[in-house]
């Protein structure tokens, strides 16, 4: 099967990838510009791709799993890991990184809060932390529901060699997601302070009220499909975990931003 088709497989057979990427996109172009979303999304996908190889081989960062090859006739897969997956770390890291941003905001009182309102915010390391710590406590989510992926759509696609602490999953999983998307949100700082500020590095960035809940629209979004699948497959502890992991850090943001 030739690269298009395995491609275009890839879109059919992962249509809710590339409806949250395709958000990604607009979210991060509105709010950096075109140039530095794309440098974003080519270069956070290569660390992905690569920890993922690197895990599968040797254990590091995530703990050792294997990829099941399944689907490697329907979809694009890139040395042995499936392309969607390395490709939803940029708009995972995305997410937990604007979440931080209001949480840790000054100035978030009905929506006015937005990153240019505190640069030394934006580029401080408190909101790398915080938005890696964001990112991990989705995957929390996501993982065990992915884990069971032969129970809905997504397919059995990888597994553990033995059978993790977190309803199947290793604790090792999300500390390695917590180190990746720290990695990751430290390259999305370096890229919007040392990339040009002009030109179609910038082109199509606005600044309108409310744009500082886009982001955080697009985390609840991913949150909310991920705790749907979960209910919908009959893991209901699974899926009140979930609930409850985040409903006091939800209400306190909520308190913390809205009129």
């Amino acid at each position: 099967m030739d690269l298009l088709q395995l491609t275009w497989g890839t879109l059919i057979l992962r249509p809710y990838v590339f409806i949250f990427l395709a958000c990604y996109l607009a979210l991060a172009i509105l709010h950096l510009g075109l140039g530095r979303a794309l440098a974003f999304l080519v270069l956070g996908y290569l660390v992905a791709w690569t920890v993922e190889f690197s895990s599968i081989h040797t254990g590091f960062p995530f703990g050792l799993y294997i990829y099941i090859p399944a689907t490697e006739d329907r979809e694009l897969w890139i040395a042995g890991v499936p392309f969607m997956d390395s490709l939803s770390y940029v708009f995972l890291a995305y997410a937990g990184f604007t979440m931080a941003l209001p949480a840790l905001g000054r100035s978030g009182q009905g929506g006015r809060f937005h990153p240019e309102d505190e640069k030394s915010l934006w580029n401080s390391w408190r909101v790398a932390v915080l938005g890696a710590v964001l990112t991990m406590t989705l995957d929390i989510v996501i993982d065990p529901v992915a884990l069971r992926g032969y129970r809905w759509f997504l397919g059995q696609i990888y597994g553990y060699p033995e059978y993790g602490v977190y309803f199947g999953v290793p604790l090792t999983n999300f500390a390695g997601w917590f180190l990746v998307a720290f990695v990751l949100l430290i390259l999305l700082q370096v890229l919007n302070t040392r990339l040009p500020a002009s030109g179609w590095w910038t082109r199509g960035r606005r600044r309108f009220a409310g744009q500082a809940f886009l982001g955080p629209a697009l985390y609840l979004g991913i949150l909310a499909f991920n705790l749907f699948m979960t209910f919908w497959i009959g893991e209901y502890t699974l899926g009140w975990v979930g609930v409850f992991i985040y409903a006091p850090f939800l209400t306190w943001l909520a308190l913390k931003t809205l009129p």
